[in-house]
This record gives structure tokens, C-alpha cells and sequence, in this order.
């Protein structure tokens, strides 16, 4: 039997190490040679529409499958070579693991195709591969014979041969678990020795004469540096693992020449940080599980708050364990964390203390998060709302109908708001339709706008500077227009029907207000940009008299300049995050650049993480016969 040839009947090949851009068509024509193919398929990505590496191509006779098999396998494809195997619907014999051998030493310089061929005397072979990482051969293969025979005859005749001057090792493959299994069992019986921590006087004679009383030894190693002096460890293997272990348990700590050595079983380097990094694991976690819901995160202190203030201010709520205030070097950081002995005491505390004033300052009060979970939770929120985004009614097709300002949303914003955030010299024209849109009903995230204005009315804005920002009117309002159509006196312009003047708008910087092309000029007056340093008393009394809608209406205002000021392209989504955060610590944000700084540039990773799967937004097109 040809050893290319399965004993199943089958004409589909299992092509797999595709370059990315392989396609159909590049399958196709470079297989075609070997007879008539019935199908083709790369197997993609759901979602990406991307290549996973592996495809089949299905030929019409089993004969043309397997001679493409035996003359096209490693062949390169796009500058990779390819590997074939025959196509198995039934997975039972590959999950079994019958046939399949573990080839270690391989030298870097073989390649899955030498080991096809080093291999393919022995049987019909499944799979051939060699594993390799970006530095590329890691050293060992895998080979899958078709019969549990065929893998024993290459056991037998090529373990312990020497191919390019190493040793090779070949085996039964064994699955992860079972590998796992047989580790543990060989710690417990362990026989070589780790030992670190003695001066440079330390050799191969003196570890003997050391450890020689527990046990018969084997071999014993002090490992030196080029100069021959001792790097302070090295290797004991002693004949009995009850030796080894005994050697372990009295050495351990052990006083040697005023230093106390370290003794342990000898582990591998990848052995010994994968044991590192579970022990970190079960720290970390075990760090969370005792100070979940009871440790608090309080931000925005004043300067003078210590952590004998902080303990005291929050002692009122229970038992406190630890209270701290986070410094840099000599400089307090305006956080800390206060730790409650009960999950009860830190909520009350948390519901106590959120936006209580400490030393003229709202604190900021919640539960303690590590930032990767604060991060995974900011990204989870942010998905919820551009996955399920809340209908708006277009002003433009249902002009009576109210449209919130767009900062105030996360998910993309409408057509019609790009106005609202474009440059001045940008103009846009409403859409013809049953009714004209009065000018104030377009949103406006610096400037309150009448309820009504009448177009041939002017309107003079009084400076911004006077007074804080209003909050917005959403109310958009539906101008009945009442111009009368002129009557044409040629037949063909009688028999059209009339139709409504349209009014044309042009927008000003800083503020949004009607104004007909061709019309008289109104008194307009550039609005600055909104301050809010030193007029906090002012603040405060107008949150405090207004309803928590207008008082994130009126916290939106204000920060939208700000963060337009450090992100232009995003403030509108930015905005809109940080205005699902509490009150208290968004009027912080207005008074510390520097906490300002740092949630923007927390919102614009969760943007950065979450916009790319967003549809892209269509380029704004200004329709023919307006001035820009």
C-alpha cells in the first residue's frame, strides 16, 4: 500500500499553514494540476472575515487527492510552505491519540517536511508537524500514524538515533493532563538537590563533604563563574529520593559561614516561574476575596486631610482597619482608602460620605477596584450602550419632536448635530419638509436658547461672560411658516403646486442663532469659553437649586469646552461617559486639570478599544448652493 494512501476512502485534503492571503482562486490553480476539483473552501473568521490558517479542497477522485497529497505537501504557497494531510469528518481517532508519537532534539534546521520524510518508512502519516515559534523551531514534532503499529516501529527503530548530531528522543505522545500527572509524581520523588546562598570558598568537595552524612550521591556540581570562583549555588543528586528530601528538610536555613543557605528541590526555570506566577495568582486573589466590599476609595481630599483626619472622619460607620492617604514622596496624591472590618459599615459609610463636604471640598466615595476590573468594567458599560443606542428623533423629518443635545448621549451621534460641533465655517441646510425648523431648536452644548424665536425678529445674545451657562432647551419648536408662494405668470409655473420657502441658516462661533442669507445683520456676540475656577459658592447654589436632569444638563456645559480643549475629535462621547459619573466628582474634574486629564484619557482607551467595531460614520455631505 502506498503510505500516502488511507485505508478510508476519501478525496478531500486538509490543507493547513496558509499565509493569511491565501484565497480560494490561489487554492485553486495551484491544485487543478492534479486532476478535477469539485470544491474549495478557506476556512474564515464569523465576524472578521479573516483566514484561520487551514482549509480542504475536495477533488472528484481519491486517486487525484492522493497524488496531490504525494507531489504537492510543503509545497510554498505565497511565500509559505503548506502543509496536506488527508481530510478526517470522524475526530475519534485523532482525540484518541493512537499512532501519535513525541519527537524531541530535533535540530532547528528540520523542518516539516524532513520530518515527513525521516518518518513516512514507517506507515501512512495523518499529520506531520514540527513546533515552532517566531525564533522558529522550538525543537520538537509531532508525527500521527494511521495504525498504532506504525508508530510502535518508529519508536523502535529512531529513539536514541543521531540525526545532525543530537540524540533524538522518540515516545508516545501523551495529552497535557496525563503530562501533569506524571510531574507531580516525579516531584514527590525527587532526588536532585538545589542549594544557594554560601560564599565563593564553596567547592564540589566541601557541598560533598556538606551533604555526604544524609545519603549515597550521585554527583555534585558548585556552579563557578568564568574565573573559576563560585556564584554562590549549586546541585546535590543523591541516589534516594528519603535522602534528598531529609537533605531538604535539615539543611533549609541552615547557618553556614554567617549565612543561612537555601535548600530545595531543584526545578527547571520554566518549571519554577510557572510555580512563581500561581503563587502570585493565589495572593492577588486571595487579597481580593478578603478586602472585597469592605475597603472604600475616597478621592477628591483637601491637603490638609492626614490619615489620622481621614480614620476619624469615617469612624463614625464601624470599625476601621486601616485608613491611608496616598503620597508621592512629599506630596498627597488627594485620594486614599479607608478599610472597614465589615461589608455593612463600608456601605453605610459609602452612602454617608459620597458627597459630603470635608474640609470645603465634596468627597468622592466608593467601593475599592483594581484597575483592570475598573477598566473591563468601563468597556463592558460602554459595548451596552453602542450595542443597544437610544432612538432620537431626527429634527429634521420630525421637527416637533424633542432631540436631546448629542453630548449628552454615547451612542453615534445623529447628522443633524454635527453642526453643533463643527467649525464655524461649516454650514448645513435643513431638509425640506412639512414645516420650517426654527433655528433654536438645534442643540447647542454652551448656549440656552429661547423656547421660540421669530426669524424676523432680531436677537441680541448677552455676553456669556456675565453669567453661567443655562441649561439647554430640548424642546424643539414647530414655526409654522407663512410666507406666501409667488404666483408665476407663465402656464407651466401656475399649474406647479406651491411650495414653502425654505430659510436659509448660517451658524456662528460660540453661538446658534437664526439669521436669513441676505438679510439684515444681527447683533451677535462671541461667546468665551465657559470658567468655572473661582466661582464655586456660584456653582453650588445652582446645582442645589436645580433637578438632577438640569444639573447634569448644567455639569455638561461646563465640561464640554474643557475637554473639547483636550480631545476636539472625541469631546462629544467623552462627555457623555463621564456624565454617568457622580455629580461630587465631576465638579472635581472641573476644578483639577489634572483628575480632568486623567479620565479623558481613561475614556479615550475605552473608546479606542471599543470604536473600531463600530460601522464607520458617513462623511457629511454639504448640499450644492450653500456657502462655506
Amino acid at each position: 500500500m502506498n503510505p500516502s494512501t488511507p485505508s478510508f476512502s476519501t478525496a478531500s485534503l486538509y490543507v493547513g499553514d496558509l499565509h493569511p492571503d491565501v484565497t480560494e482562486a490561489m487554492l485553486y490553480e495551484k491544485f487543478s494540476s492534479a486532476g478535477p476539483i469539485l470544491s474549495i473552501r478557506v476556512c474564515r473568521d464569523a465576524i472578521s472575515s479573516r483566514s484561520l490558517g487551514y482549509g480542504y479542497v475536495n477533488f472528484h477522485r481519491p486517486a487525484d487527492a492522493g497524488h496531490a497529497l504525494n507531489t504537492m505537501n510543503f509545497d510554498v504557497i505565497n511565500g509559505k510552505p503548506v502543509r496536506i494531510m488527508w481530510s478526517q469528518r470522524d475526530p475519534s481517532l485523532r482525540k484518541s491519540g493512537v499512532g501519535n508519537i513525541f519527537i524531541n532534539h530535533l535540530d532547528k534546521s528540520i523542518d516539516n517536511k524532513a520530518l515527513y520524510d525521516m518518518f513516512s518508512a514507517f506507515g501512512n502519516i495523518l499529520s506531520c508537524k514540527v513546533a515552532c515559534d517566531e525564533n522558529g523551531s522550538k525543537g520538537h514534532g509531532f508525527v500521527h500514524f494511521e495504525t498504532r503499529e506504525a508508530a510502535e516501529r518508529a519508536i523502535e527503530n529512531v529513539n536514541g538515533m543521531l540525526v545532525n548530531d543530537r540524540k533524538l528522543f522518540v515516545g508516545q505522545f501523551k495529552p497535557p493532563n496525563q503530562r501533569e500527572e506524571e510531574r507531580k509524581a516525579r516531584i514527590k520523588e525527587f532526588t536532585n538537590v538545589y542549594v544557594k546562598n554560601f560564599g565563593e570558598g564553596m567547592n564540589d568537595e566541601c557541598l560533598l563533604d556538606l551533604f555526604g552524612k544524609f545519603g549515597p550521591i550521585s554527583s555534585v556540581k558548585v556552579m563557578t563563574d568564568e574565573s573559576g570562583k563560585s556564584r554562590g549555588f549549586g546541585f546535590v543528586r543523591f541516589e534516594c529520593h528519603a535522602d534528598a528530601q531529609k537533605a531538604v528538610d535539615e539543611m533549609d536555613g541552615k547557618e553556614l559561614d554567617g549565612k543561612k543557605i537555601y535548600v530545595s528541590r531543584a526545578q527547571k526555570k520554566k518549571e519554577r516561574e510557572t510555580e512563581l506566577q500561581h503563587k502570585l495568582q493565589e495572593i492577588k486573589e486571595s487579597r481580593v476575596a478578603k478586602y472585597q466590599g469592605v475597603n472604600l476609595y475616597v478621592k477628591n481630599l483637601a491637603d490638609g486631610i492626614d490619615d489620622e483626619r481621614l480614620r476619624k472622619e469615617f469612624s463614625p460607620f464601624g470599625t476601621i482597619t486601616s485608613a491611608k492617604v496616598m503620597m508621592e514622596g512629599t506630596r498627597k496624591k488627594g485620594f486614599g482608602f479607608v478599610c472597614f472590618s465589615s461589608p455593612e459599615e463600608a456601605s453605610k459609610a459609602v452612602a454617608e460620605m459620597n458627597g459630603r463636604i470635608l474640609a470645603t471640598k465634596p468627597l468622592y466615595v466608593s467601593f475599592a477596584q483594581y484597575k483592570q476590573e475598573r477598566q473591563v468594567h468601563l468597556t463592558t458599560h460602554y459595548k451596552q450602550k453602542t450595542e443597544t443606542p437610544t432612538a432620537v428623533p431626527d429634527p429634521v423629518t420630525t421637527p416637533c419632536q424633542p432631540a436631546p443635545p448629542d453630548y449628552l448621549m454615547v451612542a453615534k451621534p445623529p447628522t443633524q448635530d454635527y453642526a453643533a460641533y463643527s467649525p464655524p465655517s461649516q454650514v448645513a441646510q435643513p431638509t425640506p419638509s412639512s414645516c420650517c425648523i426654527d433655528e433654536s431648536a438645534i442643540p447647542h452644548p454652551f448656549q440656552k436658547m429661547p423656547s421660540a424665536v421669530d426669524p424676523a425678529t432680531p436677537t441680541t445674545m448677552k455676553p456669556a461672560s456675565s453669567q453661567l451657562p443655562q441649561p439647554i432647551s430640548t424642546q424643539p419648536q414647530c414655526v409654522a411658516n407663512t410666507s406666501t408662494p409667488t404666483v408665476s405668470p407663465h402656464p407651466a409655473a401656475a399649474a406647479t403646486p406651491a411650495v414653502r420657502t425654505i430659510l436659509q441658516y448660517k451658524y456662528n462661533e460660540g453661538v446658534c442663532n437664526p439669521q436669513q442669507l441676505n438679510a439684515q445683520p444681527r447683533a451677535t456676540v462671541k461667546q468665551p469659553a465657559v470658567r468655572v475656577q473661582g466661582g464655586k459658592s456660584l456653582i453650588a447654589s445652582r446645582l442645589a437649586s436645580a433637578s438632577p436632569e438640569e444639573q447634569k444638563k448644567m455639569l455638561g456645559e461646563w465640561l464640554f469646552p474643557l475637554i473639547q480643549a483636550i480631545q476636539p475629535t472625541l469631546a462629544s462621547k467623552i462627555t457623555g461617559m463621564l456624565l454617568e459619573m457622580d455629580n461630587s466628582e465631576l465638579l472635581l474634574m472641573l476644578e483639577s486639570p489634572e483628575s480632568l486629564c486623567s479620565k479623558v484619557d481613561e475614556a479615550v482607551e475605552v473608546l479606542q478599544a471599543c470604536l473600531p467595531q463600530q460601522p464607520e460614520k458617513k462623511p457629511l455631505t454639504v448640499p450644492p448652493g450653500f456657502h462655506l
